[in-house]
């Protein structure tokens, strides 16, 4: 529950800025680079919104997009990505990003793209295709590298994206794989296609290839190097660089072999000191190179002369920023140096891969070093920790995908042999809905060791108890009995302090012990500002707040809720299961001074965000609906009332013993079995399962695909999207995305 988010190292932040003004710069194209300028122009023309570039390695679909940034008149939003982006949220994160740097007034957006529990698909991606279409002035984004995101969810908010790309702006794309997205848009005449065969260079290119490698050529032979190769452009540089390191200038390249890198540098590999060819294999382990990382993976001082000396003889060294720091090599020429790292040097690999570990480290940027880490096998001990550590701030920024891949890469096993961070990982759960995994979790840690490593600043007894007070299986007593022994073992001091005096408050609440439970909500308020976790101090406004408006105390409560709603907004948490309640009573509040439009928006808000509310954070569950119903019912929406009552229902079915919870619900389940069936009440609420699916409506997805996305069936996709339509209302997606949106369901 604590949000640990450490202020961020100036070693840290210099590095993770310079990482990241390298991936949103436009690079050079490679020296001797053949003119692209008819395809660029014929793309441009075309009028597609998107453009897509799709061919095998080597074919110069980087260069492309390079010359086209340079030459465009329009603003240039660059990205170029690599496997660590595979997430969803760090996607929009890196937009949002590349946007901003060429838009001014969009400051907000690129925070607007994460937070704890964000939704990339139903929010953030929507929100951020919302700006695009409003542009003020034409633009391109141009992504170089798609094939790298690999997750189906990316593609997804991709898709979104794509859709608020106004006519007059484009999205230019680079990938070695088929583009969804161009698919999707081909049958509506929206994409401009580059392939294989397109990127082929003729003899004209190729002779100037050849000068501009310093060698003589004929018309002849540059026709027959060509015809050998296919017009590949990798191949003819190649052919270029052996022809120049021969002494008869010999131009023979394998017809056979034109597509397998592997033979072609060696033969250009060959020609190159020793020295440099250590240089290169080394140095392959890196996504990204510079010169101080790379004097460390080498246990050498002259890693900048020869990054200087490779950028200006080797094509295949692509420089990523104008101060000329940080490179990256050729895909397809990386991959061939891997291969000969593996057959010439495999027992430095791993040690490569832990000076690059300890280079990032060292300097600010854990996650790099984890990736590194990652890749061997006998640093499980040291991933475990790194993971423990990166845990909440990552889930925090909203990438829970990434966390999700760290987890899956340590394995169960190694998680259950660290309890801390299975602590970690079953709070994580709980907080996202995930009820198998947060049981899963819990069970085990049951029964694990109580003596193992802290959890972050606390005892991991204390976080083991606090983990099952939140869960509150057990009821109140065994709750109040958790969070006892957790507030005995938690100092003023630790990090955890407010998360064990929230807890132990709500024990009181659901005992009934009302005034001794606002003393303890006021103190882990006022802890969790000193902690900056924004979770504890939400709840607990939110609980006093709540409080004081049952007692009339409503001004009271007026600044409760401002404040509480305050830390939301800051923090981007409103997908999130802790700022469910506040909304809920936000809406109640607003009912009473008269702000019906008002109230409606919170109670679309809280509705959307509900089912991250689960029975494992059951009085949060439970709370937050019953406020739900009595302002539906306030509002005469008797429909909705009832419709929540029975979602309280079944989330006591699970944890029935919630004492004082227990008593409210009989008095709504009273106050519905006396309401009139008149009312306003119209079309029931969208259920949790109708919530998951509805932003998937803003995709090109069949509801084959939407269901493969959400692992049920076709045809339950088919009977939920039936439902959707007439809550809401609609006949087709295009209308129910529309009134989802205007009535807050989708968007910001």
């Amino acid at each position: 529950m604590t949000d640990d988010l450490r202020h961020p190292t100036p070693a840290r932040l210099e590095v993770d800025r310079l990482l990241l003004a390298a991936k949103l710069s436009i690079p050079q194209p490679r020296r001797g680079s053949v003119s692209r300028a008819g395809l660029i122009e014929a793309a441009k023309a075309s009028g597609c919104r998107v453009v897509g570039i799709t061919a095998p390695a080597g074919y110069g679909k980087s260069t492309l997009l390079s010359q086209w940034a340079l030459a465009e008149d329009r603003r240039v939003a660059w990205v170029s990505l690599n496997g660590f982006d595979d997430d969803p949220a760090g996607l929009l994160t890196l937009l949002a990003s590349a946007y901003a740097r060429v838009s001014p007034g969009n400051d907000d957006l690129v925070a607007d793209m994460g937070g704890p529990g964000v939704s990339a698909l139903g929010r953030s991606a929507p929100l951020l295709a919302a700006v695009l279409s409003t542009s003020k002035a034409p633009f391109v984004i141009m992504l170089d590298d798609l094939h790298e995101l690999r997750s189906p969810a990316c593609h997804d908010v991709l898709g979104v994206v794509i859709s608020g790309i106004p006519r007059g702006s484009q999205l230019a794309a680079a990938s070695r794989s088929e583009q969804p997205h161009v698919a999707r848009l081909r049958a509506a005449d929206d994409a401009w296609e580059l392939g294989a065969s397109d990127l082929a260079l003729g003899v004209e290119a190729a002779e100037q290839i050849f000068a501009q490698a310093h060698v003589s050529i004929s018309r002849g032979a540059a026709a027959a190097v060509t015809e050998r190769t296919e017009g590949w452009p990798a191949g003819l540089h190649l052919a270029a660089m052996i022809a120049r390191a021969s002494t008869d200038h010999d131009l023979t390249v394998s017809g056979d072999d034109r597509f397998v890198a592997d033979y072609l540098y060696r033969e250009s590999l060959s020609q190159l000191p020793e020295s440099t060819q250590r240089f290169l294999r080394r140095t392959a382990v890196l996504d990204q190179l510079c010169a101080p990382l790379c004097d460390a993976l080498l246990e050498d001082v002259s890693s900048q002369d020869r990054l200087r000396e490779l950028e200006s003889s080797n094509s295949f060294l692509i420089q990523l920023d104008r101060r000329r720091e940080w490179y990256r090599y050729h895909a397809l020429f990386r991959e061939f140096l891997l291969g000969e790292l593996h057959r010439a040097e495999p027992g430095l690999i791993m040690k490569l891969h832990l000076r690059a570990a300890d280079w990032y480290e060292a300097n600010g940027s854990p996650a790099l070093a984890l990736e590194h880490l990652l890749t061997t096998t006998t640093q499980r001990d040291r991933c475990v920790q790194l993971v423990t550590q990166l845990a909440i701030p990552t889930y925090k920024a909203g990438h829970m995908s990434t966390v999700q891949r760290w987890l899956t890469a340590l394995g169960d096993p190694a998680i259950e042999d660290f309890p801390p961070l299975a602590v970690l990982a079953g709070w994580s759960a709980a907080l996202t809905g995930q009820t198998v995994e947060a049981q899963r979790w819990a069970a085990l840690l049951d029964v694990a060791s109580s003596d193992p490593v802290p959890v972050e600043g606390t005892s991991f007894d204390s976080a083991r108890r606090m983990l099952r007070a939140v869960m509150c299986a057990a009821g109140p007593e065994q709750m109040m009995s958790e969070t006892s022994i957790a507030m005995a073992q938690e100092p003023p001091w630790s990090p955890w302090r407010d998360t064990a005096l929230y807890l132990h408050a709500e024990a009181h609440l659901l005992a009934g012990n009302v005034e001794r439970a606002c003393v303890l909500f006021a103190e882990a308020s006022s802890v969790a500002a000193t902690n900056s976790n924004a979770d504890c101090l939400v709840l607990s406004e939110s609980e006093l707040a709540l409080v004081a408006m049952d007692h009339g105390r409503w001004d009271e409560a007026a600044w409760r809720l401002e404040r509480a709603l305050a830390v939301v907004d800051e923090h981007r948490m409103h997908d999130y299961a802790t700022s469910v309640l506040v909304v809920a009573v936000a809406a109640r509040h607003a009912v009473h001074r008269g702000d019906l439009e008002g109230a409606d928006r919170l109670i679309a808000r809280a509705m959307r965000a509900r089912p991250s509310c689960t029975f494992v954070l059951p009085f949060i569950a439970v709370g937050a609906r019953l406020q739900l119903a009595k302002v539906h019912l306030a509002r005469g929406d008797v429909s909705a009332a009832r419709h929540l009552l029975r979602e309280i229902d079944d989330i006591l079915l699970h944890r029935p013993d919630l004492g004082a919870l227990v008593e409210e619900v009989s008095a709504l389940r009273g106050l519905l079995t006396s309401s009139t069936q008149g009312g306003r009440g119209g079309a029931p609420p969208l259920t949790a399962a109708e919530l998951r699916l509805l932003p998937y409506l803003q995709t090109h997805l069949t509801l084959a695909e939407i269901g493969e996305r959400l692992f049920v069936s076709r045809n339950t996709v088919g009977s939920e999207v039936t439902s959707i339509y007439r809550k809401l209302g609609v006949s087709s997606r295009t209308e129910a995305v529309g009134q989802a949106t205007a009535i807050g369901l989708l968007g910001g």
